[in-house]
């Protein structure tokens, strides 16, 4: 007995329709996916170009992101190579973030031991005038791996100059037994002032001087400005100088009068002498007063020795 045979399946309708549908679709949905990713990137977005001039472009490339207080504002376009050989890095900002960069931004190019390199702008004056498009600014560089040498440099010397401190022949240990010293006269008798002049001795020294200084400008004192002293001496003798320098004014108020009457009456003239010689003899007694007084003054005070008296 022969076995039956299996019956052929039944072809699919509109195969090829059906496929070119599902090939349609897949087109559209990478096109979206594409769309997307664009649109995320903000390759729609109306932006403004950013030039920034660095020394070398090591570490940038196309497409990394220009930072704001940590968050991205703009976007690597491209990498170019001046004529002068500098690096020009091109970044797209968009329109809606150029808000934050001002004509006094600060660009910086950042790259750390670990990690990439971070383009980032600072901004301290938000109400400056906005950067306009196609601005060129200069980045500033911040390479750590740079700074090592010098970091390494000055480790170096600063572990030199501890070295040369802490050595027991050093400034700061011979300074330091100095104030050492200073502290323990300090500590002494005469405290401050033992520890100032070198030791005890020399403040005893200063004490007693000071002592007998003071003695003196007591007796000075005493002598000058007690009851009957000098000053009182001298007050006196003042005054009587004044008294008889007002006798000696009218003395030679006379002698003018005198000579006045002479001049207009000649007739009187043998009594105008007369009278004239009375006078100039009263006028030398008062001068020789003053002159006695002077000296007396001079004997007991120190004035000038000039005694001399001028007659106008």
């Amino acid at each position: 007995m022969s076995e039956p045979q299996a019956e052929a399946p039944q072809p699919v309708a509109h195969v090829e329709a059906k496929a070119v549908i599902l090939l349609v679709l897949m087109a559209a949905l990478v096109a979206s996916f594409l769309l997307y990713v664009m649109y995320a990137r903000g390759v729609f977005e109306a932006t403004q170009r950013l030039v920034l001039i660095a020394d070398d472009s090591e570490g940038v490339i196309p497409g990394m992101d220009l930072t704001f207080s940590g968050f991205p504002i703009g976007r690597v376009r491209r990498l170019e190579l001046a004529p002068d050989g500098k690096a020009r890095i091109v970044v797209d900002v968009p329109r809606k973030d150029a808000r934050w960069l001002k004509s006094s931004s600060v660009f910086t190019l950042e790259r750390s031991l670990v990690g990439e390199t971070r383009i980032r702008a600072f901004t301290g004056i938000l109400s400056d005038p906005p950067l306009e498009p196609g601005a060129v600014r200069t980045v500033l560089r911040g390479d750590t791996t740079a700074e090592i040498p010098r970091l390494v440099a000055s480790a170096r010397a600063l572990l030199e100059n501890l070295d040369t401190m802490t050595r027991s022949d050093s400034n700061i240990n011979a300074s330091l037994a100095n104030i050492k010293t200073t502290t323990e006269r300090m500590t002494g008798k005469y405290g401050l002032l033992g520890g100032a002049l070198g030791g005890e001795e020399q403040a005893k020294k200063l004490m007693l001087t000071l002592d007998r200084v003071n003695g003196l400008l007591a007796k000075a004192d005493q002598r000058v400005f007690a009851r009957n002293g000098l000053m009182d001496e001298s007050d006196a003798a003042i005054r009587q100088l004044h008294v008889m320098l007002q006798d000696a004014s009218a003395s030679l108020k006379k002698v003018d009068a005198v000579l006045v009457e002479a001049q207009a009456v000649g007739a009187n003239a043998r009594v105008a002498t007369k009278d004239l010689g009375a006078l100039r003899n009263e006028v030398d007694a008062s001068l020789r007063k003053v002159t006695r007084l002077i000296d007396e003054i001079n004997r007991k005070w120190p004035f000038a020795r000039e005694t001399e008296l001028k007659l106008p």
